[in-house]
C-alpha cells in the first residue's frame, strides 16, 4: 500500500531544459540558483544526466552538493528518492536538464523529459531568440504539444537583442497562451567558454552581473514558493516500500558497512557522484599530488576520475604516493579506479611534453598527446563477478598500442558492444568507465 502524507519541506521545483544543447540553459539555470541563494531560500540543484563539470558550478552558486538524475544509471523509483533524500529541506529545487528537452540515449528514454516526468515536476523552457522573432512560434508549438504528459512553467528567451525584439518574443508567447517568464539580453561576458571535458569550472562568468540581469528581466517570483504549489504530496505518493522518518522527510538510504579512502583533488580526482560518498559508512580524503595515503582500517580504495594528464608533474614528485598506493594493490588491497583513476593506475601517461611515470599497477601507458585525441563518449553497461555496472565514459585519451584485454564485454545503453576494456587485476577493479554506484 503506498503511503501518503503531509511533507512540510521542498516548496517549489522546476527543471530547466531547452530545445538544443547551447540554448543558455547552463547560464540561466546556474543563475536562478545564484539569485534565489541571494534571497535567502534554500536552494537544492540537480543536474539531469552523468555530468560532473555543471554540478561543481551548481555546488559553488548553492552552498551544497548537486546531484545527478539519471534514468538509465539508476530506476525512476530511485530517481525519485534522490530528489525527495537531497531535496527535503529546500525551499526551491532546480534541476537542470541536458541536450535537448527530449534527447535521451534511445529517441526520448534517460532525457531531460523523462526526468521532468518521473519527478512531476514542471518545465522552464530556455530559448535561444538571438536570429528569430515570429517564427518561434512554430518551434514552441511542437514543444508545447508533442508531449501531453509534463507541464510547461513558462519560457525564458535568451540572448534578446532590444526591447522590441522580446514584446514580439511575448507575443509569441501570448498567442500560445503560454507563460513569458522573461529574458536575457545578449551579452559577451556570459557566454561560455570552451570546454576541455565540459565547462571550464576553473573560470566563471560574471557571476553578480548574471544575477543583476536576471532579476530585472526574469519573473523569478513566479518561481518561488510563494507562488508554486506544494510539490510534497506528489513525491510522497511515491514514497511506497521504502523506509521514511516519523517526518515523512527524508528516505533513509541504506549505508554500506564500508570504511573509504577515497582520492580528491580539484582536477586531478574530482569526477563524484555525492550520493557514492554519502552511502559509505566512513569516507575519508587525500589528495595524490600531496600527500601520501594511510591505508589503515580502510576496506576500499577508491580513485574517481578527473584531469591527472593535466597535474602529472605533481603526481611524478609525489613519489611515495604512487609506492604506497601499487604496494597496497599488490598486497591484495581493493581498489576502484574510474578513468583518470585507471590512468594514474597504469605504468605511464604520454604527453607532447614527455613520458610520466604512474603507480604501475596496470601495464599500460595511456597517450595524452593532441594528435592522439579521440572522443569516447557513451553511457556504459557489464557485468562482473556476478554484478551489473552502469555508468559514463566520456575522455580524450587512449591505451597506446593495442586495447588491452577486457575481463568481460562491455556494452552502451542499447546493448551493442563497445570496446571499452574493464580490467581486474586482485582485487582491482578499473576502467575508462565513471561507475555509478561502486
Amino acid at each position: 500500500m503506498q503511503k501518503v502524507c503531509t511533507f512540510a519541506g521542498m516548496k517549489s521545483a522546476f527543471l530547466i531544459a531547452a530545445p538544443t544543447s547551447g540554448s543558455g540553459k547552463t547560464t540561466i539555470a546556474r543563475g536562478l540558483m545564484a539569485l534565489l541563494t541571494s534571497k535567502g531560500m534554500k536552494v537544492q540543484p540537480f543536474k539531469c544526466g552523468p555530468d560532473y563539470i555543471d554540478t561543481k558550478f551548481h555546488a559553488a552558486m548553492c552552498g551544497r552538493p548537486s546531484i545527478n538524475l539519471d534514468t538509465f544509471m539508476a530506476s525512476p523509483e530511485h530517481v525519485r528518492e534522490l530528489f525527495w533524500h537531497y531535496g527535503a529541506d529546500a525551499d526551491v529545487c532546480i534541476v537542470e536538464g541536458m541536450m535537448g528537452l527530449f534527447d535521451g540515449y534511445d529517441r526520448d528514454k534517460g532525457s531531460a523529459y523523462e526526468i521532468a516526468k518521473t519527478l512531476d515536476i514542471p518545465v522552464v523552457l530556455v530559448v535561444d531568440a538571438k536570429s528569430a522573432a515570429y517564427s518561434v512560434a512554430a518551434l514552441l508549438q511542437g514543444f508545447l504539444n508533442f508531449r501531453k504528459d509534463i507541464r510547461f512553467a513558462g519560457i525564458i528567451f535568451n540572448k534578446v537583442g532590444s526591447a522590441r525584439h522580446f514584446e514580439m518574443l511575448q507575443q509569441v508567447c501570448d498567442d500560445l497562451q503560454i507563460k513569458c517568464l522573461g529574458y536575457l539580453p545578449k551579452d559577451g561576458l556570459l557566454e561560455q567558454g570552451s570546454r576541455y571535458l565540459g565547462l571550464d569550472f576553473s573560470e566563471q562568468p560574471e557571476t553578480q552581473k548574471l544575477i543583476n540581469l536576471l532579476e530585472n528581466h526574469v519573473d523569478w517570483r513566479a518561481l518561488t514558493p510563494k507562488y508554486v504549489p506544494s510539490v510534497g504530496a506528489r513525491l510522497c505518493r511515491f514514497a511506497s516500500r521504502r523506509i521514511i522518518d516519523s517526518q515523512c522527510g527524508n528516505i533513509l538510504f541504506p549505508v554500506r558497512e564500508q570504511k573509504v579512502l577515497l582520492a580528491h583533488n580539484a582536477e586531478s580526482f574530482s569526477f563524484l557522484y555525492q550520493e557514492t560518498i554519502d552511502r559509505f559508512s566512513s569516507v575519508r580524503f587525500f589528495d595524490p599530488e600531496t600527500e601520501v595515503p594511510d591505508f589503515s582500517g580502510i576496506d576500499l580504495l577508491y580513485l574517481p576520475g578527473g584531469y591527472p594528464e593535466k597535474h602529472l608533474e605533481a603526481l611524478v614528485k609525489n613519489e611515495a604516493c604512487r609506492k604506497a598506493i601499487k604496494d597496497f594493490a599488490e598486497q591484495g588491497g581493493s581498489v576502484v579506479a574510474e578513468c583518470g583513476g585507471m590512468m594514474y593506475l597504469c605504468e605511464s601517461i604520454v604527453t607532447d611534453e614527455g613520458e610520466y611515470p604512474m603507480c604501475g599497477v596496470l601495464p599500460y601507458r595511456i597517450t595524452a598527446r593532441k594528435a592522439d585525441r579521440k572522443l569516447s563518449l557513451g553511457y556504459r553497461q557489464f557485468e562482473l563477478d556476478g554484478k551489473v555496472y552502469r555508468g559514463h565514459e566520456f575522455h580524450y585519451t587512449q591505451f597506446i598500442d593495442e586495447a588491452p584485454v577486457s575481463a568481460t564485454q562491455v556494452y552502451d545503453a542499447k546493448g551493442n558492444p563497445v570496446a571499452t576494456p574493464v580490467f581486474r587485476y586482485k582485487n582491482v577493479l578499473a576502467s575508462y568507465t565513471h561507475l555509478y554506484q561502486i
